[in-house]
């Protein structure tokens, strides 16, 4: 997630990370940025120490007290000393100034990216639900599940993010790799898909709708609205 309050600077950094494989949602203050880290689950925090509503600093302060880690590099035009400090202090993994290098900042996104994830899972499991990520297999309750492509991605990518709702917006980009207009009933027609495999007759519901953001993956009663699924 990048939060930087210059749009055009924003537009254009967000581009050019995402032809090196990043998947970038944007935030134009603080308050917009806070929402979104709390709504989703991302792997990194690219954060502008001046934005409007609530500053860079007391975002990352106020995520670390909410018990919220995701690691955050904070890209300011400041290239203060005391402002570093600072920063680092507040919870910032990383301090990049502005004017920077492009390619500085991806090293250094995908380097804090390392250190976060040293050895990444072979197997992701929510309840009963098994997703082997070497053999592409999926399993509930022992039962192995036929998957196309692109469940396995929505799967994996909800499996990831369990219990917390991931947006409509963040699936299709992560499985599509780019946004579909509102009224687009694709995503839709895949989870229905998806929810018709993992939840026959006789197993307890675990793809949950969440009204008004995305879906969730998770054991017992959610806030499932079939109709939007």
């Amino acid at each position: 997630m990048l939060a930087e309050d210059d749009r055009k600077f924003s537009k254009h950094l967000s581009r050019g990370l995402e032809t090196e494989g990043f998947l970038v949602d944007q935030a134009f203050d603080g308050e917009e940025a806070r929402g979104l880290v709390e709504k989703n689950q991302y792997d990194v925090l690219a954060v502008d120490v001046n934005l409007p509503l609530l500053n860079g600093f007391s975002l990352v302060s106020q995520l670390r007290e909410s018990g919220i880690n995701t690691p955050v590099i904070f890209v300011t035009g400041s290239g203060d000393v005391t402002d570093v400090v600072h920063g680092l202090d507040v919870g910032g993994d990383d301090y990049i100034v502005k004017p920077f290098r492009f390619e500085e900042l991806v090293a250094r996104l995908r380097a804090i990216m390392r250190r976060q994830r040293p050895q990444e899972p072979r197997q992701l499991r929510v309840a009963d639900l098994e997703l082997d990520l070497l053999t592409r297999q999926a399993r509930r309750a022992g039962r192995l599940i036929e998957l196309t492509n692109r469940e396995f991605a929505i799967l994996e990518h909800l499996m990831s993010a369990s219990p917390k709702p991931v947006a409509k917006e963040i699936l299709t980009r992560h499985v599509w790799n780019q946004s579909f207009a509102a009224e687009t009933n694709v995503l839709n027609v895949h989870i229905k898909n998806l929810r018709r495999k993992l939840e026959p007759d006789d197993l307890p519901q675990l793809l949950h709708t969440v009204r008004n953001v995305g879906f969730c993956l998770h054991a017992g009663d959610g806030p499932s609205d079939p109709s939007e699924s």
